[in-house]
């Protein structure tokens, strides 16, 4: 595991956005995992300057989002509607090749990713150390399933609705198991409130925190800040390579 530590979001958004840039260069058919929430929009922003000064192409690029909410109020609060906003609507993707977890059929979401696995995926890891929705307590073998939220996911995302009561308290999110299929990942962290569940993920493997998974696949960087840091800047971690 590699861990970047940075003083800003502004900065590590851009760093990881210069991963994605050269993984499209590079391979223009590549297959990316892609995620929702506030962390990776900065990150969305520089991809689209890219693209819009003729540096990458979105045609034959292949998608595959972590989650999608389920029984959500309104179009606009559709994980789906937040890809187009934030990136899809602003390069050349082909939406047929942009996938989102069904509910109806939640496990034919890993055969499709089994036949077209990611290259990339981003991640943000939640205060209480869950990746997509697996919340704490999920299994390490679990594959794309429909989980409850937990009161403080619920509490988390109620920023982005008008009421807490308009949060759906149900989503579609891809497994444990099926994240760490991925042959890359990247995961940012900023502020304060990420401490623990960077310390945890540290630790030990460990089910109450889902994101502890990810000490097992041998492609994995940390972006954080030096908030989210805070705890392990001045420290040596056995196997943990440091950027700082």
């Amino acid at each position: 595991m590699k861990i970047v530590i940075r003083e800003s979001s502004e900065v590590l958004s851009a760093l990881i956005a210069e991963r994605f840039i050269n993984l499209i260069k590079s391979k223009p058919n590549c297959v990316l995992g892609l995620a929702t929430g506030s962390s990776p929009i900065k990150t969305y922003q520089g991809i689209i300057k890219a693209y819009q000064e003729g540096e990458i192409s979105f045609s034959n690029v292949h998608s595959y989002n972590l989650d999608e909410y389920l029984n959500f109020p309104r179009e606009s609060d559709s994980y789906a509607y937040f890809m187009k906003e934030n990136l899809f609507s602003h390069v050349d993707m082909n939406l047929a090749n942009a996938h989102f977890p069904n509910p109806s059929d939640p496990e034919a979401y890993d055969a499709l990713i089994k036949q077209d696995p990611v290259d990339l995926q981003i991640l943000g890891i939640g205060a209480d150390g869950h990746i997509g929705f697996n919340e704490p307590g999920t299994s390490f073998d679990s594959k794309t399933h429909i989980t409850p939220l937990t009161e403080q996911t619920i509490k988390d995302n109620a920023r982005f609705f008008p009421s807490i009561d308009m949060v759906p308290t149900k989503a579609v999110t891809m497994g444990l198991s099926t994240i760490l299929k991925a042959k890359s990942i990247v995961l940012i962290a900023t502020g304060a409130g990420k401490v623990e569940a960077i310390n945890a993920l540290l630790t030990k493997e460990d089910e109450t925190c889902p994101a502890s998974i990810l000490l097992r696949h041998n492609d994995v960087t940390l972006y954080l800040d030096k908030e989210a840091a805070k705890d392990i800047l001045n420290k040596d971690i056995p196997g943990v390579t440091f950027d700082r």
